[in-house]
């Protein structure tokens, strides 16, 4: 079976290029067998020694389903010669050659080891879904093969690569690539809007009806985005009537390994397996002649209303969709129904974003550290992530105490990597250890982790019902989840009994398991896990500690409104129970739009949280500080003795006086920025700032300073000394303080090369006007020129005066700077013109 694969066209290639190169990119259609045949091919032909080859899949049931085929194709055991190890299990022993793993749990296995001892061959599977783990664990591959492993194998595997982008990083390599075997696929569309509000589930199921009653040969793969509408998809599929006598198997990661088996195997009767996208590259589903596709799928992508990484349904790309008509075709020409018209389909993106580009790294972060990369920027990226996603990460790896403030990692930060949980729940874990609270802390954990457990606000639950789940007043939302999922487990997840209190029942079913992994690994790592009973108050310190920076102070009493730590502002949600307590942390953040149309910053999953703790659980980060600010309303001056967690004031005191060597320049930021007047800082007080700046510019032997932006600002604050409300300065004197920027003999000169008035030698002495970047002016009635023939001059000489040469009603009828000229050229028929308007005055 295994001998007919299209991969088997370029073995002997592949193995020519690893004997000669390290370095292989291995491009080869979905279904050609290179997941589960290359690794054999490596074996085989002795390539990997008395090593192990490791096969990285970017998902658990991938992993678990392609070790076990291959271990059928070698006729041994899964657990022997053929293993896999995925989060929370671990199916291999010594003797295992051919590995596969999921992304993180090699990274990981690299900080526990370097060297990567009896590793021989890494192979990099489905690689152009670019998993931030694949990246990362790629550029760590080839800095250990650079530097101490020359001898490690790199295969970088995919049915669609970005091929010069991976080609260019990967120099020198060498790269091969297989023709593959497919059939012709049809791909048919929904007209626009033919849904008509339906859900996808009866979309899928009345498409696949229309394809049974047209005669469809084959089996059917229909693809949904998570089991939730899988399971939704099944119940629809099973009440067409077309559908009898078909074989109906869900495929997703959370079923059982049984359930998993069911879906890919062999059967007599024809087959309709509904998939998460699980189906869509890794896995080969045999027989399959329709595809059903809904467009969607859970992408991994941040969170931030939970500060964490998380699946949102969103819509595919158009690669994506090609990879899963793809599926159809393996055996006989087939056909692809999509549940999206046409012209959207040319409206989604080409490709998905790397995850690099859209997931919190944090978690990533800390492996990184822990492997010795001091300089996060400098790594070796094959996309680099943003900046503010590496600085935010760190940020939050300080806050949680898993890297000190120069960014190397810490104890506790060492021991958070045991746990393959966001570095928050890490941290909440090794919390609970040492307030013996671990099974409640990863109950927490666990209730955060998958969907919503609450499908609508408790507090809305009337009766019995109610009262069952909220009981007393609470220090923590998450006492209510707790409670409600206790309830679940007490009514036997039921979902007539889940759903009357509103409790979503498959959440519910999703918790225990997770709960009960998170105990194992806790107590391979030598925590606590006995069950006790724990006060509320350990419970809530341990979640302070993992969600430190989203501490929050009310305001006030009255309202919702909180401050958090790093500046940030939000309100508390109406439905928490934590309404009681002036400090808080929460656990989620998220933007919601007001009746108003504004943003508003909601705060959830709250827990109360007590000053001392903060001192108990972070001593470094208290401390005081004071606070000197300016209020607007009372247009002064306050000071504020401020205790401090982080950049968040605890307690504050009024301190007054205030400091007066602060206040000054408060006052004179506001004076400043127009926001404040001061009565004596008038046209005459410009004037002369703007003559002294003229004369300096044109003289510059006379060494004046001029007076800038930030001398202005000096000079208002010596103004404002000693004051700390704008009554006391609004009227102080002025001129005199700005006139002492220069000494009695700088100012004589001033007065000299740059006076306020200008003597004509006649006995007038008109004013000049200084303006910033123009010409000095000044505007003289005619007859009070009578007998001037030169223009006077300014600066040493060296600027002649504009004059604004007015009639006898004041309006200019000439302006010039070259008085003799005007009297020559202009003067004779000005003097026609004026003498017949104004009679009475002197003509000469």
């Amino acid at each position: 079976m295994t001998e007919r694969l299209p991969i088997y066209a370029i073995e002997a290639d592949i193995i020519e290029r690893l004997q000669q190169h390290h370095r292989l990119i291995v491009q080869a259609p979905t279904g050609s067998g290179k997941s589960t045949q290359v690794p054999q091919m490596l074996l085989r032909h002795g390539l990997l020694g008395d090593g192990q080859a490791i096969i990285l899949q970017p998902r658990r049931l991938a992993a678990r389903l392609l070790a076990a085929r291959v271990a059928r194709e070698m006729e041994v055991p899964l657990g022997r010669e053929v293993g896999y190890s995925i989060r929370f299990e671990n199916f291999s022993s010594p003797s295992t050659r051919i590995r596969y793993v999921t992304e993180g749990i090699l990274l990981r296995q690299m900080v526990e080891d370097p060297q990567l001892k009896g590793v021989t061959a890494i192979l990099f599977d489905e690689f152009h879904e670019r998993h931030l783990y694949g990246d990362i664990t790629l550029a760590r591959a080839l800095e250990l093969q650079e530097t101490t492993r020359p001898d490690l194998k790199i295969l970088v595997m995919s049915a669609t690569l970005d091929t010069r982008l991976l080609w260019n990083y990967l120099q020198p390599c060498a790269a091969v690539t297989s023709e593959g075997r497919t059939f012709p696929v049809d791909v048919d569309y929904l007209p626009v809007r033919a849904g008509g509000g339906l859900p996808v589930w009866q979309l899928a199921a009345d498409a696949l009806g229309r394809a049974l009653r047209e005669g469809m040969e084959g089996d059917v793969l229909i693809f949904m985005p998570g089991s939730y509408e899988i399971q939704q998809t099944l119940e629809a599929v099973r009440q067409l009537p077309e559908a009898r006598g078909l074989l109906v198997l869900p495929l997703h990661g959370e079923l059982p390994p049984q359930a998993q088996d069911a879906a890919v195997a062999r059967y007599e009767r024809r087959k309709v397996v509904v998939a998460t996208n699980v189906a869509e590259t890794s896995l080969t589903i045999d027989g399959v002649r329709l595809v059903i596709d809904s467009g969607l799928a859970r992408i991994p992508r941040y969170d931030p209303n939970r500060g964490i990484n998380t699946l949102f349904i969103e819509k595919i790309s158009r690669a994506s969709a090609d990879q899963r008509a793809g599926r159809a075709g393996r055996t006989a020409p087939g056909r692809c129904l999509r549940l999206w018209s046409a012209q959207e389909h040319w409206e989604r993106p080409a490709q998905e974003t790397p995850e690099v580009k859209r997931l919190d790294l944090s978690e990533v972060v800390l492996t990184l550290k822990a492997a010795g990369i001091g300089k996060l920027q400098a790594f070796r990226w094959l996309e680099p992530p943003s900046t503010e996603a590496l600085v935010h990460a760190e940020e939050l790896l300080t806050d949680l105490g898993a890297l000190d403030h120069n960014g190397q990692i810490t104890t506790l930060g060492r021991k958070m990597l045991a746990f393959p949980v966001h570095p928050r729940y890490a941290r909440l874990l090794l919390a609970a250890a040492d307030y013996r609270c671990v099974p409640q802390a990863a109950l927490m954990a666990a209730l955060t982790q998958g969907r919503d457990l609450l499908l609508r606000r408790l507090d809305r639950v009337s009766g019995q019902n109610r009262d069952d789940l909220l009981g007393e007043k609470a220090e923590s939302d998450f006492f209510l989840l707790m409670r409600a999922w206790n309830y679940a487990v007490r009514h036997d997840f039921r979902p007539e009994a889940c759903q009357r209190v509103g409790i979503n029942p498959q959440a519910a079913r999703q918790v225990g398991p997770l709960q009960e992994q998170f105990l194992r690994i806790a107590a391979r790592e030598g925590l606590p896990v006995e069950t006790e009973r724990v006060s509320d108050e350990a419970l809530c310190k341990c979640l302070l500690a993992a969600f430190a920076d989203r501490l929050a102070r009310r305001v006030d009493m009255g309202t919702l409104r909180c401050e958090l730590v790093h500046g940030r502002k939000g309100v508390l949600a109406r439905d928490s129970v934590v309404h009681h307590s002036p400090l808080l942390v929460v656990a989620e953040i998220r933007e919601v739009e007001a009746a108003d149309k504004t943003i508003q910053t909601l705060l959830s999953l709250a827990s109360a949280v007590k000053p001392e703790w903060l001192r108990e659980l972070f001593p470094e980060d208290i401390h005081q500080k004071q606070r000197i600010y300016y209020d607007a309303t009372d247009r002064r001056v306050y000071c504020e003795a401020c205790l401090m967690f982080r950049d968040l004031p605890l307690e504050t005191r009024k301190v007054e006086p205030p400091p007066l060597e602060a206040a000054a320049p408060l006052l004179a930021a506001e004076v400043a920025a127009g926001r404040l007047t001061l009565k004596h800082w008038d046209h005459e007080v410009e004037q002369w700032i703007i003559r002294l700046n003229f004369l300096a510019a044109h003289c510059p032997e006379l060494e004046l300073p001029p007076l800038q932006e930030a001398d202005r600002l000096h000079l208002i604050e010596q103004i404002c000394h000693g004051a700390f409300t704008y009554k006391e300065i609004k009227d102080r004197p002025v001129k005199p303080v700005v006139q002492s920027w220069l000494s009695p003999a700088q100012q004589e000169l001033l007065n000299r090369h740059a006076p306020e008035r200008v003597d004509l030698g006649n006995g007038r002495r008109p004013k000049v006007v200084y303006a910033a970047g123009a010409s000095p002016y000044s505007a003289v009635r005619i007859q009070e020129l009578f007998g001037i023939e030169k223009t006077p001059r300014l600066a040493m000489g060296r600027v002649p005066l504009t004059l604004h040469i007015l009639a006898p009603n004041m309006r200019p009828v000439q302006v010039t700077q070259d008085l003799a000229g005007f009297w020559r050229e202009h003067y004779p028929r000005l003097k026609q013109e004026l003498q017949r308007k104004y009679p009475k005055h002197e003509w000469r």
